[in-house]
């Protein structure tokens, strides 16, 4: 069994009311669920999302479901969602952003570059676009694009030229293949640093699953749907999902949001959250050793105004 990163902060955080209803936005491998459930007496009430219906499936018969709801959807469609299920406010809502470590652990779904697989690395299966579509059919161009912007990656330019000319003669079909590709696309030296395509994975893996413009619609959606005083607490693994965080929370945590140059206000803006901890909460050094994944991680905690 994983153990999720920074489980302690974020349930001692997220819970204010024992009673309350919550919202677990990530699912996973019900790590923080379980830690969630531990500390809510019988009457509170659980919706847990993931877009995942193969990790929901085995995680689900572990719970009583008149007390655990679970929605095999995008957390995108929150709003939505909680007016199905005719809930108006929820005491907390929590969301550890990124794929989870069973999807990770799973070489078959073809996220790690580790391990050989069929380029895949949808969190949903259903879905018509997979790692292998953006590869073999996205342009040079969209493919510099998606890596410099998603994956943050230097030698963008160099690995999409060599991806394009490889796939001329035969499509680019497992993840070895391109951890190959892109080895050779790069110089040595980056070769020797972190694995050269750490950051080609990361961003055809935001692309697929279109992560990041998820996280922006929903983050508006969960300060709605929360009730004066209720918590969110969102953890994140990298610098592109923490600065959207960041950066909502700061904008929702100030009454004017007009240009600093402006003489009166006239945006209308009002405070919705207010930060609980100034600077973000990492893991400490014990939980970096025992789990190399949490290295990156931070929380963010913010409370409904």
């Amino acid at each position: 069994m994983h153990k999720p990163v920074l489980l302690e902060p974020t349930i001692s955080h997220l819970v204010t009311d024992t009673k309350g209803i919550y919202v677990d936005l990530t699912l996973g491998g019900g790590g923080h669920l379980r830690a969630l459930m531990e500390k809510l007496d019988s009457e509170a009430r659980v919706i847990a999302f993931d877009k995942d219906w193969e990790i929901m499936r085995e995680i689900q018969q572990e719970f009583d479901t008149s007390t655990v709801k679970f929605i095999n959807t995008d957390f995108k469609f929150l709003t939505e969602v909680l007016k199905r299920e005719k809930i108006d406010k929820v005491t907390g809502i929590m969301a550890d952003l990124g794929v989870s470590s069973f999807q990770l652990d799973e070489a078959e779904r073809g996220f790690s570059f580790h391990e050989e697989a069929l380029l895949d690395m949808r969190m949903n299966r259903n879905q018509p676009i997979s790692a292998w579509h953006v590869i073999n059919n996205y342009s040079e161009e969209e493919i510099i694009h998606l890596l410099f912007v998603y994956g943050e990656e230097k030698y963008a330019r160099q690995i999409a030229r060599k991806i394009v000319n490889q796939r001329i003669d035969n499509p680019i079909d497992t993840t070895m293949q391109l951890v190959e590709i892109i080895k050779e696309a790069v110089p040595a030296s980056y070769r020797r640093e972190k694995h050269p395509a750490r950051k080609t994975f990361q961003a055809i893996r935001i692309a697929v699953n279109d992560e990041l413009q998820a996280i922006e619609l929903m983050l508006p959606q969960a300060v709605e749907a929360l009730k004066p005083n209720g918590r969110l607490c969102v953890i994140t693994f990298h610098s592109l999902e923490d600065r959207i965080v960041k950066k909502f929370i700061q904008e929702n945590s100030r009454d004017c949001v007009c240009p600093p140059d402006y003489p009166i206000c006239t945006c209308g803006h009002t405070a919705k959250l207010r930060p609980v901890t100034k600077k973000p909460i990492v893991p400490l050094s014990e939980e970096c050793e025992e789990n190399p994944r949490a290295r990156s991680a931070k929380l963010r905690v913010a409370s409904r105004v």
